[in-house]
């Protein structure tokens, strides 16, 4: 068993402090001489034993001496039993008692930094939310990365965006990149080198559009739902858009689409002769007898069809809102479906599907070589100027959709009916702007007078306030008759002629006009 035993340094301060030394005997061949680093007042110590003084606090100062050596003696003893003798030596000694008198620190791991971007992919991986608007978030993203290396670029060389300090200042200046995007990409290389503003797989990217309201306007509704689900995550309590008072508004023209006459020409036409091209021409017509987004037809087999009714759940917003939609095929969509059944090359699908974008090029080509050529008024979607294009030059996927909708609507005339077949939600901003797109549906309307008419247009609609003039200048209504509009607090037409009353609910209010009787 080895021992350890207590002696004084000979050396001594001119006070009489001296160090205690410690002779470690193993063996009779193994005494190992170490100095233990504490001292003690050479009138304390004799023969190995420390004498106590009276007075309290030298006394405390000596027990807390003697605790330690006692505990480093422990520990000698313990080391020198549990360790081959060959091995010990001084050195090993004295490097295992600094091991145990000062132990290594182990630094708390850092956590990494959790940054705006990792939680915006939490988002996207917790919300419930469907694969287009992963999709359109992506492109939120790329671009506010983006931004992040342009403020860089410009000065701010350590800026980062993060969720508490992001202010409307904040998106103020991203509104303005957004815009002038499109100008950045000569200037900014490297940016767009390591964040493509397209991540399609062509060799070289695209350069950034141009672009227009209704996008910067999408994007920002992206953004608020965000910081909307980090508030309710309690995340962070920054709501960068409740200041924000950017004049950016969605504007679309009136839907155009074909006529059924139209429909049918391109349907009829002998396409033969080139039969990818007939193929992808048939697949529109089918498209237009069932109104489905682009997404949602590549996606149908032939288990879409259930009891002679093709359903689908919008991909667009089955995250947000599942929704069956059921449509039933007509004659021409069954014939549609039976001359491709059983093609080797459908791979599951309902159809020999190509990619959307070549989907697209096709529809512009059979439009062309069909002779649907009929002038149409656009809006740019850059500019919000009114611009006339011919149908072939500006057709797409989503033209089939509108043509659905177009001459479902102006048979039926009832928005929800018309909308549970098109996917639409009651009271979408997108359905309402079918009203007005039947002149037949107008002339029909303009030939009957009534009693009462109550308009409730949305509060947002561009030309509200022109609405009053417009139906008070029109047959609609006859002498005696009432006309009663809804409308926000903004809006005062006490001005206009036939005004009878003005009333107010909260912040619903109403405008009342009578037509004079004759």
């Amino acid at each position: 068993m080895a021992t350890v035993k207590r002696t004084l340094s000979t050396k001594s301060t001119p006070t009489g402090i001296v160090e205690i030394h410690l002779r470690i005997s193993v063996s009779r061949g193994c005494i190992i001489r170490i100095k233990s680093g504490l001292y003690v007042d050479r009138k304390r110590f004799n023969d190995g034993k420390f004498i106590m003084p009276r007075d309290p606090a030298e006394k405390k100062q000596l027990r807390e001496l003697e605790d330690k050596l006692e505990s480093m003696e422990k520990f000698l003893i313990r080391l020198c039993e549990d360790t081959p003798q060959e091995k010990l030596n001084k050195d090993f000694v004295l490097n295992q008692l600094e091991l145990f008198l000062n132990p290594p620190v182990e630094e708390a791991p850092v956590a990494p930094e959790v940054t705006f971007f990792d939680i915006f992919e939490d988002y996207i991986a917790k919300k419930n939310i469907s694969e287009w608007r992963i999709k359109h978030l992506r492109v939120l993203k790329r671009a506010l990365m983006r931004y992040e290396l342009y403020v860089r670029a410009n000065g701010n060389r350590r800026y980062k965006i993060k969720l508490d300090d992001f202010t409307v200042d904040d998106v103020n200046d991203f509104e303005k990149f957004l815009r002038n995007e499109h100008k950045f990409y000569e200037k900014y290389p490297k940016i767009y080198k390591a964040v493509p503003a397209d991540t399609h797989s062509q060799r070289k990217k695209p350069k950034p559009h141009p672009k227009g309201d209704n996008t910067i306007v999408g994007l920002f509704g992206l953004m608020r739902a965000f910081y909307r689900w980090c508030r309710d995550q309690e995340l962070t309590t920054n709501d960068p858009f409740a200041k924000y008072n950017g004049t950016t508004t969605e504007v679309y023209g009136t839907p155009y689409y074909i006529s059924l006459e139209e429909r049918d020409k391109i349907a009829d036409y002998d396409l033969s002769a080139n039969p990818s091209l007939e193929a992808q021409r048939d697949i529109f017509i089918f498209q237009c007898l069932i109104g489905c987004r682009v997404s949602d037809l590549m996606a149908m087999t032939p288990a879409s069809i259930i009891n002679g009714a093709i359903e689908y759940m919008p991909q667009k917003t089955k995250g947000e809102r599942p929704q069956v939609v059921r449509v039933p095929l007509n004659a021409r969509a069954k014939a549609l479906v039976d001359k491709y059944a059983g093609r080797d090359d459908l791979k599951g699908k309902l159809f020999p599907f190509i990619s959307s974008q070549k989907y697209n090029v096709a529809i512009k080509k059979f439009f062309t070589v069909c002779g649907v050529d009929r002038m149409v008024t656009v809006l740019n979607p850059t500019t919000g100027a009114e611009e006339k294009r011919p149908l072939n030059e500006i057709a797409s996927s989503h033209l089939a959709r509108r043509t659905f909708i177009g001459n479902l609507y102006k048979k039926v005339k009832d928005p929800n009916l018309v909308g549970s077949l098109s996917g639409h939600k009651e009271g979408s901003k997108a359905f309402a702007r079918y009203r007005d797109i039947d002149e037949d549906m107008k002339k029909e309307l303009v030939a009957r007078s009534f009693d009462i008419v109550f308009a409730d247009p949305p509060y947002d609609l561009p030309g509200f306030a022109e609405i009053p003039e417009k139906i008070l200048g029109s047959k609609l209504l006859h002498p005696g008759s009432l006309f009663i509009i809804e409308h926000s607090g903004k809006h005062d037409f006490s001005h206009l002629p036939h005004f009878l009353e003005h009333r107010a609910y909260g912040s619903v209010n109403f405008s009342i006009f009578r037509i004079p009787s004759e």
